[in-house]
C-alpha cells in the first residue's frame, strides 16, 4: 500500500513537473535565442553590462514592491477554495500592488532630482511591470490554474523575442531596445492572461473585509522580503564590483556566461515549482523523510547529467553561436555551470521553511550568504575579475547549504545515497578536458564517458525503468508511423 502511495506521489510529481516544463521550456527557449542576438545587436559589452545591472536591480527590488505578496497570494490561494476567502485575499493583493507602485513612482521623481541617472524612468517602468507581471502569475497559480500560469510565461518570452527582433535587430535601438521589449512583453502578458482569467473581476472588490487576512498574508510575506533580497543581493553584488573595479565591459561577458548557463537554473526552476506544490502537499505525511530524501538524490543526479551534456555542446557551438566581442565568455563557462547546480541544490533547503510557514527561521541562512558574498567580491574582484565572482559566488553557496542542510533537520531528515557520488565526480572531473582539450571529437567522447559510466552506477531497478520507458517510446512512434 505504501509502495502504491509513493508511485502514485511520484506519477504527480511528474506530471505537475511535465506541466510546468512545457511552459518554461518553451519560454525560456526563446530567451535563450535572444542571447546571439544581443550579442551581435548590442556590439559593445560595456552597454549590455548596464542593462544586465538595471535588471539585476529591478529583480532585488520586486520583493520590496510587491511585499513579497507573490509568494503570500500563492500560498493562501493555494490551501482555500472558498470563493469569498479568495476574494478577500485577492483584493488585498491588488490593492496593496497599485498603492505600492504609486509610492515607486513617487520615489523614481524624488531621486531624479538629485541623480541623474541614465536609464531611470525605463527602469522605473520596467520594474512596475515586473512585479504586477509576478503577482499575476503567482495569483493564477495559487487559484489552481496551471494553464494559465504557464501561458503568462509563454506569452512573456515570445513578446520579448519578437519586440527585441523589432527594436533591436531591426530598428538597432539597442539596451533602450531590450528594456522596451522586457517592459510591453509583461503588459502584453498580463492583459492577455487577465482578459482570459479575470482574476481582477472575478474576485476584486472594494467592500471585502481583508483585515484580518491582511495581517496572515502580511505575517507570511514580509518575513520573506530580507530572505528573498538578500538571496538576490550576490547577483547584484557581483555585478557591481566587477562594473566598480573592471568596467562595464567586464560586466557584460560576466552576463552572458550567466545567461548561457541560466539553462541550468531555468530546469532547477521548473523542479522547484513542482516541488513546491507537491511538498506543501506531502509534508505531513507519515514517509516524509523518505520521499523528500527520493527526491532530492535523483535532483542532484539529474542535474550532473544535465550540466555534463550541455556545457560541453556550449563549447562546441561557441564560436558561431555567440559575436566575437563576446567570445571570451567561452573562459568562464565550466565554473558558472558548476555553481549554478549548487545554487539549485541550496534552493531545495528553503522548501521546508514555506512547508512550515515559518519563515522567519531562513532569515540567518540568507544573511549569512550576503555577507560571505560582499566580503569575498570585495577581496577577490580586484584581484581574479570575473573569477573572482564566481569563485566568490560557489563559497558562498557551498556554506549556505552546509548551513541549511543542518538547520533542515528540524523539520526532516536527507538521506544522501551513494550513488549520486558518480555523477558529481564526473561533473567536477569534466573541468579537465574542458579546458586543456580543443577537441570537438573528444568533447564527445567524454561525454558518452560519463553517461556510460553513470548509467553503469545507477540501480539496477533505475536502468531497467529507463530502458523499458524508452522501449514503449519506440513502440509508441511504431505504431504511428504504421497507422500514418
Amino acid at each position: 500500500m505504501a509502495e502504491q502511495e509513493q508511485n502514485s506521489r511520484g506519477k504527480k510529481f511528474l506530471k505537475d513537473f511535465g506541466i510546468y516544463a512545457i511552459g518554461n521550456l518553451g519560454s525560456k527557449l526563446i530567451t535563450f535565442l535572444m542571447i546571439p542576438l544581443y550579442t551581435y545587436f548590442v556590439e559593445k559589452p560595456s552597454d549590455y553590462g548596464y542593462f544586465d545591472l538595471c535588471l539585476e536591480f529591478c529583480l532585488l527590488l520586486v520583493p520590496v514592491v510587491t511585499l513579497q505578496l507573490r509568494d503570500g497570494a500563492f500560498r493562501f490561494l493555494l490551501e482555500t477554495k472558498d470563493v469569498h476567502m479568495r476574494t478577500k485575499i485577492v483584493t488585498f493583493v491588488y490593492r496593496t500592488m497599485f498603492q505600492s507602485a504609486l509610492v515607486t513612482i513617487l520615489i523614481a521623481f524624488v531621486l531624479l532630482m538629485f541623480y541623474p541617472i541614465r536609464h531611470l524612468w525605463l527602469t522605473v517602468t520596467l520594474l512596475i511591470t515586473m512585479s504586477f507581471y509576478e503577482v499575476l502569475a503567482q495569483v493564477t497559480r495559487g487559484l489552481g490554474n496551471n494553464k494559465a500560469f504557464i501561458s503568462v510565461g509563454l506569452i512573456a518570452s515570445f513578446g520579448i523575442g519578437l519586440f527585441s527582433l523589432i527594436f533591436v535587430a531591426w530598428l538597432k535601438m539597442g539596451i533602450v531596445g531590450i528594456f522596451l521589449a522586457n517592459i510591453l512583453a509583461r503588459l502584453v502578458s498580463i492583459v492577455v492572461v487577465e482578459s482570459w482569467m479575470r482574476t481582477f473581476s472575478q474576485f476584486f472588490s472594494l467592500k471585502a473585509g481583508v483585515k484580518a487576512v491582511s495581517r496572515e498574508i502580511i505575517g507570511y510575506s514580509l518575513p520573506l522580503i530580507p530572505v528573498i533580497m538578500c538571496s538576490l543581493l550576490p547577483p547584484l553584488s557581483d555585478r557591481l564590483f566587477l562594473s566598480h573595479f573592471m568596467g562595464f565591459e567586464y560586466s557584460g561577458i560576466y552576463a552572458i556566461t550567466v545567461r548561457l548557463c541560466g539553462v541550468i537554473y531555468t530546469l532547477s526552476s521548473i523542479f522547484y515549482l513542482t516541488w513546491q506544490e507537491n511538498a506543501i502537499q506531502q509534508y505531513n505525511s507519515p514517509d516524509r523523510d523518505s520521499f523528500f530524501s527520493k527526491v532530492f538524490n535523483a535532483y542532484i543526479y539529474v542535474l550532473s547529467i544535465l550540466l555534463i551534456g550541455y556545457i560541453f555542446i556550449i563549447k562546441i557551438c561557441f564560436s558561431w553561436l555567440i559575436a566575437p566581442n563576446y567570445q571570451s565568455s567561452l573562459t568562464y563557462l565550466y565554473p558558472m555551470g558548476i555553481n549554478w547546480v549548487l545554487i539549485a541544490i541550496s534552493n531545495y533547503f528553503y522548501l521546508p521553511y514555506q512547508c512550515a510557514k515559518d519563515t522567519k527561521s531562513v532569515v540567518p541562512a540568507v544573511i549569512i550568504l550576503a555577507i560571505i558574498n560582499v566580503t569575498l567580491n570585495f577581496i577577490l574582484v580586484p584581484r581574479l575579475g570575473i573569477f573572482g565572482v564566481i569563485t566568490t559566488s560557489i563559497i558562498g553557496y557551498v556554506t549556505i547549504t552546509c548551513y541549511l542542510l543542518i538547520d533542515t533537520k528540524k523539520y526532516f531528515t536527507l538521506k544522501f545515497y551513494k550513488n549520486t557520488i558518480f555523477p558529481i565526480s564526473l561533473l567536477l572531473l569534466g573541468s579537465i578536458p574542458f579546458y586543456l582539450n580543443h577537441s570537438h571529437v573528444i568533447d564527445f567522447l567524454y561525454i558518452l564517458l560519463a553517461y556510460s559510466i553513470i548509467y553503469i552506477s545507477s540501480p539496477k531497478k533505475n536502468r531497467d525503468a529507463l530502458v523499458n520507458n524508452i522501449k514503449k517510446r519506440i513502440a509508441l512512434l511504431k505504431n504511428r508511423a504504421i497507422h500514418h
